[in-house]
């Protein structure tokens, strides 16, 4: 069990979508566990999904961030721009039972859900970071460590398995995200945009340069000057990759060739930047291995993919059929499913 960030420095590469996905079918997996899903992402898009889709979903976000206290990311956020520096120790006070709003999820999934107003509060948590002790910095940055242990403690578990949706931008949300992360999964989309940005997030999160003189980003500089670990990258995913013709097919496959070799060459400099998957195979010696290992592709099921982030049902729970959404009505094929399904019942089952 462990603590899991989804982030990649770009958006559009469904990082929320695969965030739905895959928290769902690890809570169907794993019955007896209490899962975790922490959304830091202002926009709030895995929250809707999970919540029950975009008319549901939508309005349950509503319905919490319109608690006072809110009920969300932003409701723990408050509470620690008023005491940044001291944990209160009320971060369970903003978890939601999942369950209780969307009956198509596991019913051991709990989310702190997703909240714009996470945008308005960004530079209040940047100032704490240089307003207060000579170590400020590093307090602010375990704000959301603090949450995830409050939330265990509250379950009374040693460990819990957590699945942190982040912001696209390398935010203050982000940095706290990784810092209280311990593996990272990237999800990319097979374009030449997705490249740049793995290339970034070696940068941003692990120090690794991409030309001589580049400036470090003071996340990577404070981390390493107050001892605080960053996440292990644990698998690179293309999400929801399009197969349409040969050559569209070709291409793709060209750019997942190419963010193979950025991150492969991460690995022969530095391999303790990753986590060696806790399955009992030893850490890769090829090419082919490190492939086998880190590198993992999500089908797009078209319509199904549509369906199962708007109506809030698990692609792995959506049965084929007709489906009314937003006033309209469409078929799911099976023949969708059956691209999808297998490759997120495989890609969770290496997630511990």
């Amino acid at each position: 069990m462990a603590v899991y960030a989804l982030w990649n420095n770009k958006g559009g590469v469904g990082k929320s979508y695969l965030t739905f996905q895959v928290a769902c079918e690890y809570a169907r997996t794993h019955p007896q566990q209490k899962v975790l899903v922490v959304d830091l992402c202002p926009q709030a898009n895995s929250s809707s999904m999970i919540l029950g889709g975009m008319e549901r979903g939508e309005a349950v976000i509503e319905q919490l961030s319109g608690i006072r206290p809110s009920k969300t990311i932003s409701g723990y956020v408050a509470d620690r721009i008023v005491s940044p520096y001291l944990n209160p120790g009320s971060g369970a006070n903003y978890l939601t039972h999942v369950r209780g709003f969307n009956h198509n999820v596991p019913d051991n999934l709990y989310i702190i859900c997703g909240d714009e107003e996470l945008e308005m509060q960004a530079s209040q948590v940047q100032l704490a970071c240089t307003a207060g002790p000579s170590d400020a910095w590093r307090i602010v940055h375990t704000w959301i460590r603090d949450l995830i242990e409050d939330v265990k403690h509250s379950w009374n578990q040693e460990s819990i398995t957590v699945f942190l949706d982040c912001n696209p931008s390398f935010s203050i949300y982000t940095e706290l995200a990784m810092s209280a992360s311990d593996r990272l999964i990237i999800p990319f989309s097979a374009d030449g945009s997705s490249k740049r940005a793995v290339r970034s997030v070696l940068s941003l999160v692990f120090g690794i340069l991409r030309k001589p003189g580049q400036i470090q980003s003071q996340f990577f500089t404070n981390s390493v000057r107050y001892s605080m670990t960053r996440p292990q990258i644990y698998a690179y995913v293309g999400n929801r990759l399009t197969q349409m013709n040969s050559s569209s097919a070709s291409a793709f496959r060209n750019v997942v060739v190419e963010i193979f070799s950025e991150v492969f060459r991460a690995w022969q400099a530095n391999p303790s930047l990753f986590c060696v998957h806790p399955t009992g195979d030893p850490a890769p010696t090829s090419r082919q291995g490190f492939r086998r290992m880190f590198e993992e592709q999500i089908n797009d099921a078209n319509t199904a993919s549509v369906v199962s982030g708007a109506m809030g049902i698990p692609m792995c729970n959506l049965t084929a059929g007709k489906k009314t959404f937003a006033g309209r009505t469409v078929q799911v094929n099976q023949s969708q499913l059956d691209r999808q399904q297998p490759n997120i019942q495989d890609f969770v089952a290496k997630i511990e």
